[in-house]
């Protein structure tokens, strides 16, 4: 670069004297050169480039005129790239030593073999960049990524950090799953909690992160192979660098919950024919239960509902016999969407469903009053053995034992009593809770999987009576169901409208 005449002017030369011979194409030289002396050709992180680039984007230049392809760019991806630059602005090239003139069809031919090996040239990358991936996790390294909840980014490399009060928040998570058995009802606990997601600050100061919790997070978290000091490689898991937050078998447990769930299916959810009301219909002349089943005909499937006493007895024996399935659980879902859409039939399920609970607890208390009177009488026949009986006394012993494991046993009883009395009152649910249950029933439902619309059925319904002899149908709800339904609908909604 420092002699008088140097390589520069020797290819400058070469494609001026290119140029004057196509003066009779209307060919003129621009005064300024663009050389980038003492610049290597493996980039284009080079001034004159960059310049040069810019001119073609202002409309300046109509060819670029080289010596050689390599003098634009020895790497084959960035010429692919200028050259898509130069479509686009119609900026044809010139390689005066190689014949190569994309204002030609044989230069055009040229460059679309250029760029076949551009395209290999970028799977090559995409391939090591894969390689290198996967022999990174083989030695259990993080790879990058967004950060997760329960650890940080070590700033001083690529390496996860236990953050120890995200970390205490995600076993809380997965034990509140393993409780619940329900993606929809974790969520809305969660929500309720005011708990969110990993929030993060990027190099450039934008915060990310810390956003409500959805079945799609919630899941990706539950199986997130990390917390258990692993690392995830398409199929394959290997022992990483980061400790553990979450036991082993916990994880395990939640992981197979959700594989027997699916990903939006409940504990209560397991029917592979989508039978709404699998478990909940009865034929009320032979006060039997109607099992799902189906038969196929001409490769279509046809679902209905049989009553097992007809099953078991044979057909003349039950008046109801059988009900196809789709027919009545559509009849069923439109019932219940009336109901929500009619002020006055809420408030009539909410009579009923509220003197379905007293009627319960006022039995209930019926036998627990029976059983303190039943607990008072064998103490006070206890108290009279002891004081009236030798001690010595065969009879008297077997007596008393007699008597102790049965207060045990009626004081068991009561507790039990007791509890489902406390239950059903905070069960007992407002008019307000059956308008808000109802009233989204019919937005959210053709939105729910077959799954989900299983167990919002589940949890709605408690039984479904169908008297085929007089063709009648009705519905018992579940007041609990009913609160507990209000709060997934809701969650369900606020998800979907997301």
């Amino acid at each position: 670069m420092e002699q008088e005449f140097n390589s520069l002017d020797a290819q400058r030369e070469a494609c001026e004297a290119f140029i004057a011979s196509q003066k009779h194409e209307g060919w003129t030289c621009l005064p300024e050169p663009y050389d980038d002396g003492g610049y290597t050709g493996g980039n284009i992180d080079r001034p004159a480039l960059k310049r040069l680039l810019s001119d073609v984007e202002a409309g300046k230049i109509d060819c670029i005129v080289v010596y050689k392809v390599d003098r634009l760019s020895r790497s084959l991806l960035d010429f692919a790239r200028m050259m898509e630059t130069l479509e686009k602005h119609h900026v044809s090239f010139v390689s005066v030593t190689q014949q190569f003139n994309t204002s030609t069809s044989m230069g055009r031919l040229i460059l679309n073999v250029l760029l076949s090996f551009a395209q290999f040239e970028r799977e090559m990358i995409s391939e090591r960049t894969r390689d290198k991936i996967a022999a990174t996790r083989r030695k259990g390294k993080w790879t990058g990524g967004l950060p997760i909840l329960g650890y940080d980014v070590d700033p001083r490399g690529r390496r996860l950090i236990v953050n120890e009060v995200e970390a205490a928040r995600v076993r809380e998570i997965f034990e509140l799953y393993l409780e619940k058995q329900s993606l929809l009802a974790t969520v809305k606990e969660l929500n309720d909690r005011g708990w969110i997601t990993k929030r993060w600050i990027t190099k450039n100061g934008r915060e990310c992160g810390g956003k409500p919790f959805t079945k799609n997070n919630l899941f990706r978290l539950l199986t997130n192979a990390i917390y258990i000091g692993k690392i995830r490689h398409k199929s394959e898991i290997y022992d990483g660098e980061q400790s553990a937050i979450v036991d082993k078998e916990i994880w395990q447990t939640a992981h197979d919950l959700l594989q027997r769930n699916g990903t939006s299916g409940g504990k209560m959810v397991r029917n592979k024919h989508g039978a709404l009301l699998k478990g909940l219909l009865r034929c009320v002349p032979c006060n039997a239960a109607m099992v799902h089943a189906y038969t196929v005909r001409r490769n279509k499937q046809y679902r209905y509902y049989v009553c097992l006493h007809a099953q078991q007895q044979g057909w003349d024996s039950c008046p109801t016999k059988s009900v196809p399935a789709q027919e009545i659980e559509r009849f069923i879902i439109d019932q219940v969407r009336r109901i929500g859409c009619d002020p006055n039939l809420v408030a009539e399920t909410l009579q009923q469903t509220g003197a379905q609970s007293k009627e319960r607890i006022e039995q209930l208390n019926i036998e627990r009053r029976a059983l303190q009177r039943e607990l008072e009488h064998s103490d006070r026949e206890m108290r009279i053995l002891v004081n009236t009986t030798p001690q010595d006394s065969t009879h008297a012993t077997d007596r008393l034992a007699d008597l102790q494991e049965r207060i045990h046993v009626t004081e068991q009883r009561a507790t039990c009593v007791r509890e489902e009395v406390i239950a059903l009152s905070r069960e007992m649910v407002s008019e307000k809770e059956v308008a808000s249950a109802l009233s989204l029933f019919d937005p959210v439902w053709e939105s729910l999987s077959p799954r989900e619309q299983a167990r919002a059925i589940q949890l709605l319904i408690e039984q479904v009576a169908y008297d085929g002899k007089k063709g009648t149908v009705s519905v018992t709800f579940r007041p609990a169901g009913i609160k507990t339904l209000a709060g997934e609908l809701e969650t369900c909604g606020q998800e979907k409208s997301r």
